[in-house]
């Protein structure tokens, strides 16, 4: 199975659709390996508890979480952390909407009410919708405190700016830029609705990414020998400018062979 060496118990038919959910939500393979572990480590508690696809809700992860720190696995994750994976398996079914939106959570209801936002007011498709969800559900939560349960106190452009430098790290180039958008699509409804008194939307970043950024690779030597044959080095500026192109060329010849090296 992909991402996993041992078998995922009961959630072995979703291993594959995770992993392309993942991967087209902009998570790097490496971090797609890791959250696949997860689900698998999920499958197999399942499978040991008797607990059946569709039966899942909040409590069953919580206790399929405490036994992950019973065994001693480290960096057991939260039921929080586990946003990507939750909102997964209530897509394909294996938990209802109610059990994996918790409904008493606030943050939670926020969430859920900016889908709706989503879908009526955008009419965005189901896919875009989810991968929005996901990425509020990680925002938000990651605020969450005694004091401030929909994690929208205080917010300003610091913290919008920190949170999609820890998204862009661990994300592909093209990924990191549907991040900006669907965080500014959280920030637009939290201004519209009235939880944030700030347009912090245009405060979020773009995503900086230049074309064309490779060392171009070195001239072929017929092409250098005719370019230092028109050098006159009879005369002080045709010297000077021979003795420029020979230590350009001797500098790039010996780059391009160092770079062939490695590439052998």
């Amino acid at each position: 199975m992909s991402g996993t060496r041992r078998k995922p118990g009961r959630l072995g038919p979703f291993v594959e659709g995770y992993r392309v959910w993942l991967l087209e939500a902009g998570y790097t393979p490496q971090t797609v390996r890791g959250m696949l572990k997860v689900l698998g480590h999920l499958g197999r508690w399942m499978a040991r508890e008797e607990v059946e696809v569709g039966a899942v809700d909040t409590a069953a992860v919580e206790e399929f979480l405490a036994s992950l720190r019973a065994e001693g696995l480290r960096r057991v994750p939260t039921v929080r952390a586990l946003g990507s994976l939750v909102a997964y398996l209530r897509d394909v079914g294996v938990m209802t909407l109610e059990d994996a939106v918790g409904k008493a959570a606030p943050v939670e209801e926020l969430v859920e009410e900016y889908r709706r936002w989503l879908v009526v007011e955008r009419g965005l498709a189901a896919a875009t919708v989810l991968r929005y969800e996901v990425l509020a559900r990680r925002f938000l939560t990651g605020r969450v405190s005694p004091e401030d349960e929909l994690g929208v106190a205080g917010l300003g452009g610091g913290d919008v700016s920190a949170f999609l430098l820890g998204e862009c790290e661990r994300v592909s180039l093209g990924s990191a830029k549907g991040k900006v958008a669907e965080l500014r699509s959280l920030l637009r409804f939290l201004r519209l609705c009235g939880f944030t008194e700030l347009a912090l939307a245009e405060s979020v970043p773009s995503v900086a990414g230049w074309r064309d950024t490779a060392v171009p690779p070195t001239m072929p030597r017929a092409d250098v020998e005719r370019l230092l044959a028109c050098c006159d080095r009879s005369t002080m500026a045709g010297a000077r400018n021979y003795a420029m192109l020979i230590l350009l060329a001797r500098l790039g010849l010996a780059f391009g062979r160092g770079r062939a090296a490695r590439a052998r």
